[in-house]
């Protein structure tokens, strides 16, 4: 459980007042905000530094400035929500990373749904792309922002759900199980994201950011805005650049001392890149 001061100043990290009782009013205001103020971000993968996927460390994370990936994001947030008397339950889920993959809920996620005002929310401020506001837990198709979201019961996961992101998304979907999870389900697939040279992280940095018109998105040395206008990318080859978008458009500030390390990393993996679209 947090403290009242970490939930203070969690709650200043979003912008937001103090709710009082548990309202669903209350948890679209802090998903919302979390997604707005708080990136998806891998950065601490590309410089080699372990983190765990503890909510009270992950809480540090964020009180600190940073963001990270949906088991730090999710359990934050999940935490947060605890101490403010709302009824979270973590579930295991699986992002399936492209159509090639098998669906199902094999623990590279963790998604969550919360009880309040007598109706079941799904939550997830850990897609990056995904929810912008919770999904009610019942089939439909939802508009946010300029994407469509599904959500249906799951064929790969029986008793558990399948969401389904839109065309434009950065995967097809993902399922999570009905049963409670807890955070030893998780333990393998974030060493195997987060320390394999194999993984989608190591390979890319990848930082993004919801808001209620779409979605910033920067990959690599190349920076994407997506709305209902459309998609525009512009490409960032000087460290300034790169740099300031990272706080321009993410609020993230890194310590010079990390700079030239990230830099030298990214910038190779982006010419690296380069060379294979020729």
């Amino acid at each position: 459980m947090l403290t009242d001061t970490v939930v203070d100043r969690y709650l200043r990290r979003l912008g937001v007042e103090r709710p009082g009782q548990p309202t669903v009013d209350g948890l679209f205001a802090l998903h919302r905000a979390q997604v707005e103020r708080v990136p998806y971000e891998t950065l601490e993968i590309q410089l080699a530094r372990p983190t765990t996927i503890e909510p009270a460390d992950s809480v540090r994370r964020i009180l600190d400035g940073r963001g990270g990936y949906c088991f730090h994001l999710n359990g934050a947030f999940s935490a947060l929500l605890t101490a403010l008397g709302y009824r979270v339950e973590w579930h295991v889920g699986g992002v399936q990373v492209d159509p090639a993959t098998p669906a199902g809920a094999n623990a590279n996620h963790l998604a969550l749904t919360v009880e309040c005002e007598g109706q079941l929310w799904f939550a997830d401020t850990g897609l990056g792309d995904g929810l912008y506001e919770p999904l009610p837990l019942r089939e439909g198709t939802y508009r946010q922002g300029p994407f469509d979201f599904g959500l249906a019961p799951s064929a790969a996961e029986p008793g558990g759900w399948r969401f389904t992101h839109d065309p434009q998304g950065s995967f097809p979907g993902m399922d999570f199980r009905k049963e409670t999870a807890t955070g030893a389900d998780f333990l393998a697939q974030h060493e195997w994201l987060s320390g394999s040279p194999d993984s989608q992280f190591a390979g890319t940095a990848c930082v993004l950011r919801r808001d209620a018109d779409g979605l910033d998105a920067l990959r690599g040395c190349v920076l994407t805005r997506t709305d209902s206008t459309g998609r525009s990318s512009t490409e960032l080859t000087a460290p300034a650049d790169w740099f300031a978008a990272l706080g321009d458009v993410f609020g993230l500030d890194l310590p010079e001392a990390d700079r030239g390390r990230l830099w030298r990393k990214v910038y190779a993996a982006h010419l690296a890149w380069l060379r294979t679209r020729d």
